[in-house]
């Protein structure tokens, strides 16, 4: 387990152990995806924020599926994800006001430079995983229903193979975040699928690299939810509602597209002043 996800294990558990994790009327707290964490996007836009606004964020990085259960159990007051469907249905419930698009990247499969299932040519995803799965060849998966997870599962559903009846032998679930998954994978010297800033931002690559991109499919939305105050009293809406507003305005959409590693630019702002379809 890493210590990023160490972290956030004992966050939630002290999120349970005390109801809540409001601080106090000048905090925000965001239940986010591991991505955005992992990626080292908060440790470049946060301080800017709290400089301009004076207000704390407290980021808990888990997968998404567990984001949205700890929102939608009120121990947030803003929820960013990366699982549009998922996010309309918390909004559609009654667990939030407004799902906003705020930033994409893409998802990419990578894997061994030996590259044992030959897929390193191939330009279409499923067709990928498809090779993958015939081969035999080790695939790692979060199966954590995060975001990502999703993801992975939409695209085998579309190579019409089920991993699932695999598992245990050639498809691998870690239950883990994108840093742990990533570090197994490349321990097994097994492929797997990860959003894109979390890879550049990984530093145990060992010989693995990215074999497969540019598939319209793995394109990756990231969305900005405010957690409802009829269904959460206790939540922070006035502050959540400020950094909303900054990360979707000018200052936090130029921040974000100016976020670079190694002169990669690792999200593309998209904010739009309405509810997005």
């Amino acid at each position: 387990m890493t210590i990023k996800s160490t972290i956030s294990t004992c966050i939630i558990i002290c999120t349970i152990l005390t109801g809540n994790l409001h601080a106090d009327d000048q905090s925000v707290l965001v239940q986010s995806t591991t991505s955005t964490a992992n990626s080292g996007l908060y440790d470049y836009l946060l301080p800017h924020f709290e400089s301009a606004t004076g207000i704390k964020v407290h980021v808990v990085a888990v997968g998404t599926g567990q984001a949205i259960r700890n929102a939608s159990n009120c121990d947030a007051d803003v929820l960013l994800v990366h699982a549009k469907v998922a996010e309309q249905k918390f909004v559609e419930d009654g667990y939030g006001v407004n799902r906003l698009d705020l930033m994409y990247n893409d998802f990419v499969l990578i894997g061994p430079s030996d590259d044992p299932a030959g897929i390193k040519s191939i330009t279409d995803a499923t067709d990928a995983l498809k090779k993958i799965a015939d081969s035999n060849s080790i695939f790692a998966s979060r199966g954590d229903n995060s975001g990502t997870h999703r993801k992975e599962l939409s695209l085998w559903q579309h190579s019409d193979t089920e991993p699932g009846l695999h598992s245990g032998k050639w498809y691998r679930e870690t239950g883990s975040g994108m840093g742990a998954t990533l570090n197994i994978a490349i321990g097994m010297n097994a492929y797997t699928i990860t959003d894109r800033a979390t890879w550049i931002n990984f530093k145990n690559r060992a010989e693995h690299r990215i074999l497969v991109e540019g598939d319209k499919r793995l394109f990756n939305q990231y969305g900005i939810i405010l957690v409802n105050s009829n269904r959460c009293p206790l939540s922070n809406t006035q502050t959540g509602q400020r950094f909303i507003n900054w990360m979707t305005g000018d200052e936090g959409q130029s921040l974000i597209a100016s976020y670079k590693l190694s002169d990669q630019q690792l999200f593309y702002p998209n904010a739009k002043p309405e509810i997005s379809e």
